[in-house]
């Protein structure tokens, strides 16, 4: 577009901006930048319209001219509004005003050089840049007469080019009638403007009242949740006392009306302490304070843990539990074994207290969802009266009691429920209901865990190279890594065999040219000098160790790698990590030389190839 940009006369008075007008500003400028690219359209319809009047050639001359004055006025805005600069306004106006001369070219060059029609096109290109100005700076009147002085200056010079000619009084008498429609587009343009602003104004101050609704309910409910949790967290104290007192009351000797007044305490206390918990808890979840830890947990331990209570329960009720595991159980998974069971256990313990004939059958699925992930759902599905589907929607509500009457069975707080659904959550996972009257209910807690053991582990069997007829081998162990060569130094030692180490290959020579060794473990891949090489040098040099047995290591188990590690003079070809079932196998006919070593390899292989 070809003005600046509304309410940017504020810079021209030398007077500072206040806020909202700064805003305004820096609000109409960032339009501006955001719709720059419009200009270049309008550019190029001017410019099609303007070759209709003076040909092609001298269109395209302006077009040229114009669109570059409209790219360094686009430089110059992006500029300005990068340094973040208030006083803008005079800038821009300056600009726009160098700028339009270059539109003003379009309509001068139709009147003087358009031939017949080239008037009339001229007229319609100044009407259009004069309503394109003065929309833009309807807030600006001042600053829109400035930067349409060009349009003003051609305008005159057609005035008096046409002086004494019947056109004169045609073309002053445009003047008013312009005027006059860009003053109804100006006025009405900014009526719209003012009922958005108006509308924005009343939008915010509802938005302000919403806000302050909703800090107020906030405080209202923490003060509540504080206020719950202050008050169950304290009387958790004298309950302690209560129970204490009573647990010790019970030890000592007693008629039976006062055990059955203790166990109306005992059980009175317990109730209320189970209560105490549940609005613990909920003030917990309330104020984001529930704390999880996250260890390894055996699902076999927890299965004992949570039906253990339940198991008990059902059969003093005449019902049978069933328990049963499907899927593909892992056996360790880390998670937080408190909430877990609290959460199943209430599902257990309402299934038993609601159901009075029948089973409660509580089942564990799971299924494998990655490498590292399983997805649980512990089901607890009983024959009890079931649940109407109108009820269902108040289930999980807090303090909510499905029956509510004063004659109602069972009691308790209505927060089990409400309590294991938000942990559920909390922990990613979710409860699930089914239920029908008369048929029964299933509730399922959904949740995914990290697998830290898929299969539990078996008692690893003991391999040992012991010595044989009391008599122990001498070692030659060649391996560059030091936790490596202190694992077999110590596997060895541990069956009576006496080592000795090298940290590579030309170590390993110089050692074995001064003493001789029962057998050589060499690794392959080792600076200085590898184990290959070592063990060609070894084979080609006469000494003492010519013919003791190597059996080489490495991480490698191509076939190409063994051919060339038994090229190369090695007896056995053993893959990391070390198989020490075979390397026992190996160390036990040691003593028999490279034959029998050999024989040990060529089982393995044989083995291997069968599996």
């Amino acid at each position: 577009m070809v003005g600046p940009a509304q309410g940017a006369d504020s810079a021209t008075t030398r007077t500072p901006q206040t806020p909202g007008r700064s805003r305004e500003a820096a609000s109409v400028l960032q339009s501006i930048l955001e719709t720059g690219n419009l200009r270049y359209w309008i550019i190029a319809s001017w410019a099609l319209a303007l070759a209709t009047a003076v040909g092609p050639v001298l269109a395209l001359v302006w077009f040229v001219i114009t669109m570059t004055a409209g790219w360094i006025r686009g430089r110059v805005e992006k500029k300005v509004a990068a340094t973040g600069r208030r006083d803008y306004s005079a800038t821009f106006t300056t600009v726009a005003f160098l700028t339009t001369f270059a539109w003003a070219l379009a309509p001068g060059l139709a009147w003087f050089m358009g031939g017949p029609y080239g008037p009339a096109m001229g007229v319609a290109l100044l009407c259009a840049g004069y309503v394109m100005v003065f929309t833009q700076m309807r807030t600006a009147p001042r600053q829109a007469l400035v930067i349409s002085a060009p349009y003003t200056l051609l305008t005159l010079g057609i005035l008096i080019s046409l002086w004494g000619s019947p056109g004169f009084l045609t073309l002053l008498a445009v003047a008013p009638v312009l005027g006059s429609a860009i003053l109804v587009l100006v006025i009405i343009t900014m009526m719209k403007e003012r009922k958005i602003e108006a509308f924005q104004e009343h939008q915010a101050h509802l938005i302000g009242e919403l806000e302050t609704a909703r800090d107020k309910a906030d405080a209202a409910n923490e003060a509540k949740s504080n206020f719950l949790g202050v008050i169950s967290h304290e009387l958790r104290t004298p309950m302690n006392g209560v129970l204490g007192a009573a647990q010790l009351m019970g030890a000592t000797r007693l008629d039976q009306t006062q055990k059955e007044y203790l166990s109306i305490i005992r059980n009175s206390g317990d109730n209320l302490l189970s209560l105490l918990n549940d609005i613990l808890d909920m003030t917990k979840i309330e104020a984001g304070k529930m704390t999880f830890e996250v260890v390894d947990v055996s699902l076999q331990d927890l299965h004992e843990r949570v039906t253990g209570p339940f198991t008990a329960q059902a059969q003093a009720k005449g019902l049978s539990f069933v328990s049963e595991f499907t899927g593909e159980t892992p056996a360790v998974v880390r998670g937080d074994p408190l909430r877990v069971c609290q959460v199943i256990q209430n599902l257990l313990s309402n299934a038993v207290k609601f159901t009075d004939a029948g089973e409660v059958r509580y089942t564990v699925h799971s299924q494998r969802v990655a490498d590292d992930r399983v997805r649980f759902r512990f089901s607890v599905k009983d024959s009890g009266p079931g649940i109407s589907e109108a009820d269902l929607g108040r289930l999980f509500q807090p303090f909510t009691q499905l029956d509510g009457s004063s004659t109602r069975r069972f009691g308790g707080t209505g927060l089990g429920l409400t309590i294991c659904r938000r942990l559920a959550n909390i922990m990613g996972g979710d409860i699930e209901v089914a239920s029908e009257v008369g048929e029964g209910s299933t509730f399922a807690f959904v949740v995914e865990a990290e697998v830290a053991q898929w299969s539990r582990s078996e008692a690893v069997e003991s391999i040992g190279a012991e010595v044989e007829n009391g008599q122990s081998l001498k070692v030659l162990v060649v391996e560059d890594h030091p936790v490596n060569r202190m694992i077999l130094e110590a596997w060895m030692a541990s069956s009576g065999h006496v080592t000795a180490s090298a940290e590579h290959g030309q170590m390993a020579l110089d050692v074995a040219s001064a003493d001789h060794f029962d057998l050589i473990v060499m690794d392959v891949n080792m600076p200085v000098m590898d184990g290959l090489t070592a063990t060609r040098a070894l084979r080609e040099n006469t000494g003492p160790n010519q013919q003791t047995p190597v059996v080489v290591l490495s991480a490698s188990a191509r076939t190409e790698d063994h051919e060339a590690g038994m090229a190369a003079g090695a007896d056995a070809y053993l893959n990391k990590p070390i198989d020490f079932k075979v390397l026992a196998g190996v160390m036990a006919r040691a003593r028999e030389g490279r034959d029998a070593v050999r024989e040990i390899q060529n089982f393995v292989q044989g083995e291997a190839a069968a599996a």
